[in-house]
């Protein structure tokens, strides 16, 4: 997606992760859920119930894309609160259980962090180079005595890799533990399998609005109430209904043609990879196969990931980089680390269903003399 501005370089913004551009029939359904479902769906006049049956409706569509029941499914005030309060509920449901949490190393901050504060540190479950979690380590923590919940994300947001969801699942089913999958990242994107006790999902990744998150629960599936009491303590003070009926408007739209669009965009990103691995001193990380159809991560060796992102800025292309560091973190990315790939230099694009092949191509052609400057202003440009 482009943005045109007289004076300065065109603007493609290649950074949808987690952020997309609203669909435009989201759009059209906020603004009519803005004006028929404004009240408060909890109340028993008229408006209010006009305004549940819109997030009735809203519930109905997103459950038949995930292939649950319309009941199994909540929302939540966003994709992180979704995450922290499925670990949080889940393992409190099973405390007699066991306390432990089972997670992969390249999980979502908000699941370690929620996984610790569950559990505390029980460290986590290694992957390989691509991404991908162990299987039979993964298995066998599983399997192991005192486990309330195991935590395996669909897909790895920022480096593309699939993950064997299938297989963990089975071992979770054999030893009765659930499974939160965590589809932030592929929900809108691909097809999610089925093999998930609880589910999340992310409307502001698939172009819906941010300020609402998706949580689909098995009824099979024990939660526990973890904060104060609330009417709704999946979302305390309830739902934001033109949220929630934008983004269930939004999935819809974006399945009705997912499959070409997984298409187009796999052989766009195709295209990024094979032209960034022609630069020297590349690390092109992620399964270059079983991935996500829509992102791709490099990392450059003596490249500033920050330095580099910025200079793309100012050519106009807007990237997300997997190493920079925060000034409240310091610290690389936990994906890259947990890889064992280069952490510093990278840059990770998600490519939007509107991103153009020309735009694509533009960034191919800018990208190398991006990182040649970087290098010659940290002074090893003849490395």
């Amino acid at each position: 997606m482009s943005h045109a501005t007289p004076g300065v370089p065109e603007r493609v913004y290649l950074d949808n992760g987690g952020r997309a551009p609203w669909h435009p029939l989201a759009r059209q359904a906020f603004e009519q859920a803005l004006a028929d479902g404004w009240a408060d769906p909890r109340r028993l006049h008229a408006e209010g119930r006009r305004a549940a049956r819109l997030l009735d409706g809203a519930r109905e569509a997103i459950a038949a894309v995930l292939g649950a029941r319309s009941q199994e499914v909540r929302f939540t005030p966003s994709h992180t609160a979704t995450l922290h309060a499925a670990v949080a509920s889940a393992a409190a449901a099973r405390r007699r259980a066991g306390s432990a949490v089972v997670v992969g190393a390249v999980e979502r901050a908000a699941v370690l962090h929620a996984a610790t504060l569950a559990a505390g540190d029980t460290g986590p479950v290694p992957v390989d180079r691509l991404g991908r979690v162990d299987v039979d380590a993964m298995v066998a923590a599983v399997g192991a005595p005192g486990v309330a919940l195991a935590a395996l994300q669909h897909a790895n947001g920022e480096v593309g890799t699939v993950q064997p969801v299938e297989a963990v699942h089975e071992a979770a089913r054999a030893a009765a533990v659930p499974l939160l999958v965590d589809a932030g990242a592929s929900v809108g994107h691909v097809a999610v399998p089925d093999a998930w006790d609880l589910l999340a999902a992310d409307p502001a990744d698939w172009g819906g609005p941010a300020g609402v998150g998706v949580l689909a629960v098995r009824q099979r599936v024990r939660t526990a109430p973890v904060g104060p009491e609330d009417e709704d303590p999946w979302a305390p003070g309830g739902v934001s209904v033109p949220l929630a009926f934008a983004a269930a408007v939004a999935l819809q739209a974006v399945e009705s043609d997912r499959v070409a669009q997984e298409a187009r965009r796999r052989a766009l990103v195709e295209r990024v990879r094979a032209a960034v691995a022609r630069i020297p001193d590349v690390e092109v990380v992620g399964d270059p196969d079983d991935r996500l159809p829509h992102v791709a991560t490099f990392s450059f060796l003596y490249v500033d990931g920050e330095a580099l992102v910025t200079e793309l800025d100012r050519h106009g292309f807007a990237v997300g980089s997997g190493s920079a560091c925060t000034a409240s973190t310091l610290e690389p990315s936990h994906v890259l680390a947990a890889m064992g790939v280069l952490t510093h230099g990278n840059v990770r694009i998600a490519l939007d269903r509107s991103t153009t092949a020309d735009e694509v191509d533009r960034f191919c052609a800018v990208l190398p003399g991006a990182v040649a400057k970087v290098r010659e202003m940290l002074g090893v440009g003849g490395l």
